[in-house]
């Protein structure tokens, strides 16, 4: 095996296991584990829905785990040879799309994310005075837990990403096949 190809299923396995690491969450949160639950950066009326088990948030749960267990499919079939009878474009757009929304989320220009968190915990964007200490809270976590783990997570998809397009054309084994020359 090349160092090339090493490279391409450590960063494959890598969107694999973060992808069944939050699947297995979501799993717990449906099954009605509180598995980090508390630590999830919402505004306060849907962070008490969801910590009630809100009917809703349960369905977004399960929900959540079945597109882990389709990503995880997603990411293994980057690296098996199983996956080259899937369409090519699908995997690639897909596994772009992924890295980039996952690392757009862990900057954070929606709200949350480390640009948000930043703007929370220096008073540049001060919360509500009836949850700021919650938002605080929640901001902490976000920084150091949520955030570096989407900008991983989504590092990990970008570089299968990367690495499955550049392999276009290029069976699995690493040889390309050239066509015989004409006699």
């Amino acid at each position: 095996m090349s160092a090339e190809h090493g490279r391409v299923r450590w960063a494959a396995y890598g969107a694999c296991v973060c992808t069944a690491a939050y699947g297995l969450m979501k799993l717990a949160q449906a099954l009605g584990a509180k598995a980090l639950a508390d630590k999830d950066p919402l505004r306060p009326d849907l962070r008490e829905r969801l910590l009630a088990r809100d009917p809703l948030f349960v369905a977004s749960h399960w929900i959540l785990f079945a597109a882990a267990v389709i990503g995880v499919l997603l990411a293994l079939a980057t690296v098996s040879p199983w996956g080259d009878r899937l369409p090519r474009r699908l995997i690639a757009f897909t596994t772009w799309a992924l890295g980039v929304f996952m690392i757009i989320r862990s900057i954070g220009p929606v709200g949350f994310g480390f640009l948000g968190d930043a703007l929370v915990l220096t008073g540049l964007r001060p919360p509500p005075a009836r949850y700021a200490e919650l938002t605080r809270h929640l901001a902490h976590w976000d920084l150091m837990l949520w955030s570096p783990f989407f900008l991983t997570w989504g590092a990990l998809w970008i570089a299968t990403a990367w690495h499955f397009t550049q392999r276009k054309g290029v069976p699995r084994t690493g040889t390309r096949h050239l066509p015989e020359p004409a006699p």
